[in-house]
């Protein structure tokens, strides 16, 4: 075991956010209270999250909550998507035809997924940690150092945590990563994803749609209520612009992508511009060291599954460090960290290679891409059993699943 001061500690978590808080309380629910751990976040600071972001929950990655006893916390906050449609169009298109549409579930009555707002899940997720008695630390990890069987860990108020691994979910800026000297492979897009949050005089009835037009995509993702959540893909000179636009002016622009369907719309939240990219940490272990979540990759939200590559992350890393403790290994040992890493390498790279077509192929303008693009629409569209490959590849049903995302306990 390793110590903080003369308390011992497990794991330490670099990242109080879904990565980061999820793992800490799987492990504490798969291992006992006699498994310490520690997560260290300068956001642990505050009285409740502030993100004004929403984010899509595949059906697997609810079932990881429901596993941690979590999802009824949020559960009334949630909207399932019952019903996805995708349209591909020129903005100024009169008429955009739909191309492709899912069903929402996945099974009998599981939707392939839920919209939840980020802050109600974080919350409820600081909220279990603290009742499982995890250690929430409000500060930094400022550096670490190997010791013999442990890894030092620096906080930024000067302390230091001794710990058997060190987990980085400190996101896409990780410090962790960098002071590890990991290497990110990946490029930007110069597109930004603008995000913000509309109410609608409609009902949506849990419908989500995808307008695939030149810039990039524009989801129409349901809330809770008569509220959609937005996320609008420009070139980033283009989402900077629009950002700065007074609000009648942004309001014309968002209506004449959001169209009328849902009937008057307004903008209920902030608007914020995120830059989009690809990018792979070049390792996702180092010596008694683990990436998880965004720290360890980025994606294009083309598809949504961002979050949800990272809960993945955290299923996978979590049954192999329960693994390894039950049979009395070192749970910082490389083997159980190769583990982990051959679970998750290669549907990552999948993924980002998925994703990172799929964006060459709608964002652009050209007719002849359009054309066959359209025509592949189609195609899915008229296989029932393709659809349905899709839908579970969506919900994260598909390779090898761990147990939490299976919804069962480790």
């Amino acid at each position: 075991m390793a110590r903080i001061g003369n308390q011992r500690r497990d794991v330490a978590i670099g990242g109080a956010g879904f990565a980061g808080l999820a793992l800490a309380i799987a492990l504490r629910q798969g291992l006992g209270s006699a498994f310490a751990v520690t997560v260290v976040d300068p956001a642990l600071g505050a009285a409740a999250s502030k993100d004004p972001r929403a984010s899509a929950i595949a059906a697997a990655a609810r079932r990881l909550f429901e596993a941690i006893e979590v999802w009824d916390a949020v559960a009334a906050d949630a909207q399932p998507i019952l019903d996805m449609v995708v349209t591909d169009s020129k903005l100024d298109d009169a008429v955009r035809p739909t191309f492709l549409t899912f069903g929402g579930e996945v099974e009998e009555g599981e939707p392939f997924a839920h919209m939840v707002e980020n802050r109600h899940l974080v919350d409820a997720l600081v909220k279990k940690a603290t009742e499982l008695g995890i250690e929430l630390r409000a500060g930094a990890v400022s550096g670490f150092e190997h010791a013999d069987h442990t890894i030092d860990v620096a906080l930024a108020d000067g302390e230091t945590i001794s710990t058997r691994l060190l987990v980085g979910a400190d996101g896409a800026r990780s410090k962790i990563r960098e002071q590890a000297g990991i290497a990110t492979h990946g490029w930007n897009y110069d597109q930004s994803a603008i995000v913000t949050t509309v109410a609608h005089e409609r009902e949506h009835n849990g419908r989500a749609e995808e307008h695939f037009l030149p810039a990039g995509p524009f989801a129409i993702l349901p809330l809770t209520g008569k509220r959609s959540s937005i996320v609008w893909t420009e070139t980033a000179r283009e989402a900077e612009r629009i950002i700065a636009l007074p609000d009648d002016e942004f309001h014309a622009e968002l209506e004449k992508r959001f169209g009328l369907q849902l009937g008057d719309i307004a903008v209920v939240g902030p608007r914020r511009a995120f830059p989009l990219g690809l990018f792979t940490a070049r390792t996702f272990i180092a010596e008694r060291l683990a990436l998880v979540g965004d720290a360890a990759h980025i994606i294009h939200p083309i598809a949504g599954q961002g979050l949800n590559m990272g809960l993945r992350d955290v299923a996978a890393l979590a049954e192999a460090i329960a693994d390894a403790a039950r049979l009395g290994l070192d749970i910082g040992e490389t083997q159980v960290l190769e583990r982990y890493q051959r679970w998750r390498r290669f549907d990552t790279m999948t993924m980002g290679v998925a994703t990172d077509g799929l964006n060459r192929l709608f964002s652009n303008s050209s007719d002849v891409l359009r054309l066959m693009r359209d025509v592949g629409l189609g195609v899915v569209e008229r296989i029932p059993a393709l659809k349905r490959v899709f839908i579970r590849e969506a919900a994260g049903f598909t390779g090898d699943v761990p147990k939490l995302l299976r919804g069962e306990a480790l």
